[in-house]
């Protein structure tokens, strides 16, 4: 009788909530989007921590492994945290040396171009080319009582720029303290990292059923291990493309080959249209100092490009996912569709977590149909 009048009560509070949330939605999702705004610092710590744990796991099955607890054992965890954030730092330093000296000069030409192209505009052919009317009008207007509409216009707007200035100071400082927070965040996850699993592992036993537990535990292993491999294969993949693109416009001597490389390498990160992306990008940059060879630029990358869909792809990242071609194209679409370059990137992975289990459930289900199978006698 008593569990009765609890599954009662649950069911019944279950029912108000629905209607609360039916009947309130608008207040609900802006409930939810401002506890969402005000965790996103914590959520791209979780991001941080997970990206840093990689290398850090790495660092620490060489970091004296076999030692359990005692002497340097015990500075395993802050010494291949220290590593991992170091070696994401040197990245983005490399990063920073190979990319911005070359963008400022192309930054430089572009604008040299620019200012040499206006010089050689000869204003009297110009002006025979404007009608008389037009020659007219501005010879005759009245440009005092213009300019005066102008500044009244400017003092007009200058309340408007104040704002704007204000806005942006406030985004900036936000987003700053979001970075900091993030940091200090991912930090504390990785520093404590045993604990919390251990935590939660707890949790999950004592508050879920062994059958729910046990299938929770086996989702959150395969997403884990297809994000791990995806990541891994990902940024692999990329240094490859990146170099093989930047050693190939070194070899034709193309301009910018250290910063399209890089370009291409960053961009492939996004699979698929990533490549055509930084392509693009790279082909305009050429293309303000030689027309020709961005032409044989974009000739170039659709080459590697087919090299790497065919050959490099399917070894570093397929193979270690397990996703078919044509399930990685869809994943990308439909994930890009809905959340945009985030959806890309992380669309992968899960398409790849649920192919892996909806296989691992199949194959269960025939072997288990195949072994109900009744036996048939050879004899007959």
């Amino acid at each position: 009788m008593k569990n009765t009048w609890k599954k009662c009560l649950c069911a019944g509070v279950t029912l108000f909530l629905l209607f609360l949330c039916t009947h309130y939605w608008g207040t609900v999702v802006e409930i939810l989007s401002g506890i969402l705004s005000a965790a996103t610092p914590l959520i791209i710590g979780c991001i941080i921590a997970y990206l840093v744990n990689i290398p850090m796991s790495f660092y620490e099955k060489h970091y004296f492994p076999k030692k359990k607890s005692g002497g340097i054992a015990n500075s395993r965890n802050i010494v291949c945290m220290l590593a991992a954030y170091l070696t994401f730092v040197a990245i983005i330093a490399l990063l920073i040396i190979i990319v911005v000296p070359e963008l400022v000069d192309c930054i430089e030409f572009l604008g040299i171009t620019i200012v040499n192209w206006f010089k050689t505009i000869d204003t009297t052919k110009l002006a025979q080319l404007l009608p008389a009317e037009a020659i007219s009008a501005l010879k005759n207007a009245d440009w005092q009582s213009i300019l005066d509409k102008a500044i009244a216009f400017l003092s007009a707007g200058i309340s408007g720029v104040t704002t704007t200035i204000f806005d942006i100071v406030g985004g900036l400082f936000s987003g700053i303290v979001t970075a900091l927070v993030s940091l200090i965040f991912s930090i504390y996850i990785l520093s404590n990292k045993e604990k919390l699993k251990n935590q939660f592992s707890r949790l999950m036993k004592n508050y879920l059923k062994p059958k729910w537990n046990s299938g929770a535990q086996y989702v959150l292993s395969t997403l884990n291990d297809c994000f791990r491999k995806y990541t891994v294969g990902q940024c692999m993949e990329a240094v490859i493309l990146g170099s093989l693109c930047a050693l190939g416009m070194l070899i034709f001597k193309m301009p910018y080959a250290a910063m399209i490389g890089t370009l291409i390498g960053f961009t492939a990160l996004i699979p698929v249209a990533g490549a055509y992306i930084g392509a693009g990008i790279g082909a305009f940059m050429i293309l303000t100092v030689s027309p020709i060879k961005a032409v044989w630029f974009l000739v170039f990358i659709v080459i590697l490009q087919q090299l790497e869909g065919n050959i490099i792809y399917p070894r570093v990242v397929g193979s270690s996912i397990g996703l078919p071609g044509i399930w990685v194209l869809a994943a990308v679409t439909i994930g890009g569709g809905l959340f945009g370059i985030l959806g890309m990137l992380i669309g992968v992975p899960i398409a790849a977590a649920l192919y892996r289990m909806l296989r691992a459930n199949l194959n269960k289900k025939e072997s288990e149909a195949q072994k109900n199978l009744p036996v048939v006698n050879s004899q007959l």
